[in-house]
């Protein structure tokens, strides 16, 4: 309800500014089971987000620490295929691009 979004296809980000007392950068996603009817299939959706995110984080993370904000992300996967790896990695990368294009205005 509070916080700020856009949409990069296949994700749509939800992100919240937050108070001093919490963690720099904070990472929840999510796939509809709408969509994809077997927790298999929205695990590995799931899996495959939270390993590009992993991977491509650092710059995010350290824009944070250094501008002293914290930053909670919702990463929604609103495509209805099952995605490749570089896909997910390529569209994450973008994703955390632009969250640190906003967070350094």
């Amino acid at each position: 309800k509070e916080g700020k979004s856009f949409s990069s296809f296949p994700f749509r980000v939800i992100y919240l500014e937050l108070e001093k007392n919490h963690a720099h950068l904070q990472a929840t996603f999510s796939v509809s089971s709408k969509n994809f009817k077997k927790a298999v299939e929205r695990n590995r959706i799931k899996r495959l987000m939270r390993e590009a995110y992993r991977l491509q984080k650092n710059p995010l993370q350290d824009g944070l620490e250094e501008d002293q904000l914290h930053l909670a992300v919702f990463i929604i996967y609103t495509g209805n295929q099952l995605p490749e790896f570089d896909i997910v990695f390529e569209k994450t990368g973008e994703i955390l691009f632009r969250l640190l294009q906003i967070i350094s205005k």
